[in-house]
């Protein structure tokens, strides 16, 4: 089901991410070095925000292009295979020299995890590699840029996004100091509690309640800010001043991974519908409430009919 934005015209979403192999391994006892652990059970499954944020708008109605890095390899065949299968538009995805990037996650019983990551493809997405992509951004209704990629390839898109008129929004995860050209280039950010910190260059002992950290944001960027809070919901600063959004009720929690990506990804739809940023944020709180119901990423990710029947709206 395709939605359509206010005007009648299908409503397209550029993404500018990630995608990689998230190898997971739940093991008994983490080993110590030099020491083999058995009893292990492994759970191989695709990743990378950019990739998840894409299904995940997919799923929602937007006709989606994707720009991230795959190597040519069994897991990059597997993610086109993937995108295919969902209607992620995948043309412009770089097959790149180097492997397609992968996550190795050891989980303890306790929940207590170690992960080493490979980047691999996605170190070869840089500006020369994202210019080819204006084209899409410049006929989508909104841009979605995470940061799990070269910081010239956050630049060089949400920069294409401002010369081409596309709204960006900018998922700044995982957290790191953005530089100050970036800032003016950012319509509407969506940091965590743990990321907005970083951003900003504080340190950990900072003092500042939420409230000032969403409003310290919307001023850097002169647009708007969305400080996510799990179970609290979330904070929206607008030149109008900050407003809180409920967080939207899960009736139980079986995995939180993917929530984040779900709710930039419904949130970049209603605002690429044309409604207001309190009424995505809504909107977007629910679909991360749905995911976190479900065991892993891309089965957790809901389609606008499951997203409809838990807010109670008709399509």
């Amino acid at each position: 089901m395709v939605v359509h934005t206010q005007s009648g015209a299908p409503m397209k979403i550029a993404v500018v991410g990630s995608y990689g192999a998230g190898l997971t391994m739940r093991v008994p006892k983490a080993p110590a070095a030099g020491e083999t652990v058995s009893g292990g059970v492994f759970d191989p499954g695709p990743g990378g925000k950019g990739s998840n944020q894409a299904i995940a708008a997919a799923r929602l109605g937007a006709e989606v292009s994707l720009l991230t890095a795959v190597g040519d390899d069994d897991f990059g065949r597997s993610a086109r295979e993937l995108w295919q299968r969902e209607g992620v538009g995948a043309e412009h995805v770089l097959t790149a020299e180097a492997p397609t990037m992968v996550g190795f996650i050891l989980v303890e019983p306790s929940g207590e995890n170690r992960i080493a990551i490979a980047p691999g493809a996605l170190d070869e997405l840089d500006a020369a590699a994202v210019a080819p992509f204006r084209a899409e951004i410049a006929s989508a209704d909104i841009l979605v840029v995470s940061m799990e990629i070269p910081e010239e390839a956050v630049v060089t898109a949400l920069r294409l996004g401002r010369e081409t008129g596309t709204p960006t929004l900018l998922n700044p995860a995982p957290a790191r100091p953005l530089p100050d050209e970036c800032w003016p280039l950012i319509d509407v950010i969506t940091p965590n509690q743990t990321e907005a910190p970083v951003l900003l260059g504080l340190d950990e002992g900072h003092g500042l309640g939420d409230g000032e950290l969403v409003r310290a944001l919307r001023e850097r960027t002169g647009g708007a800010a969305v400080l996510t809070r799990g179970g609290e919901g979330a904070l929206i600063a607008q030149p109008s001043g900050v407003t809180a959004v409920p967080a939207h009720p899960a009736p139980t929690v079986v995995d939180t991974t993917g929530a984040g990506d779900s709710f930039t990804a419904a949130l970049a739809v209603a605002l690429a519908e044309g409604q207001l940023l309190e009424r995505a944020a809504g909107f977007a709180a629910a679909a991360g409430a749905h995911t976190v119901t479900i065991a892993g990423v891309v089965p957790a990710l809901p389609t606008r009919d499951q997203l409809n029947a838990r807010i109670g709206r008709t399509p």
